[in-house]
């Protein structure tokens, strides 16, 4: 199994970034992919998430408005986290993970997912 997250880099406040997750290998079924962070000596907090059933959506409150989290609908194998009007403080490595299941109203909790990707490093700064 791998998911494999791509698309971090430097970018200037109020910029914009698209993450990639690409998901392979997995048993069929119902999943969810969610999106978390970790900034420098912080914990890791959920960003965002979204079924693969029925592409039900969830996200922080800090990233709310700014950030949209989609599928590619032809693949249904590669996830997007699309970051818009990005501040210093969404700067961190950022994280896909996959979970059995749908997302739940306790998606943002760490220790519900049973899988995680590689991060990618996403900096914001003038």
């Amino acid at each position: 199994v791998q998911l494999q997250a791509s698309g971090g880099g430097l970018v200037q406040p109020g910029g914009s970034l698209r993450l990639s997750c690409a998901r392979s290998g997995f048993a069929r079924g119902r999943y969810s992919i969610g999106w978390f962070r970790q900034a420098p000596g912080k914990k890791r907090e959920g960003v965002s998430c979204i079924n693969s059933s029925d592409g039900r959506t969830y996200y922080a409150d800090s990233v709310k408005g700014r950030f949209s989290i989609s599928r590619d609908n032809n693949t249904f194998s590669t996830f997007f986290l699309q970051m818009n009007s990005l501040k210093p403080e969404d700067t961190a490595v950022y994280y896909c993970a996959n979970d059995v299941g749908d997302c739940g109203s306790a998606w943002y909790v760490e220790r519900k997912w049973n899988y995680w990707g590689q991060g990618t490093q996403v900096t914001v700064s003038s």
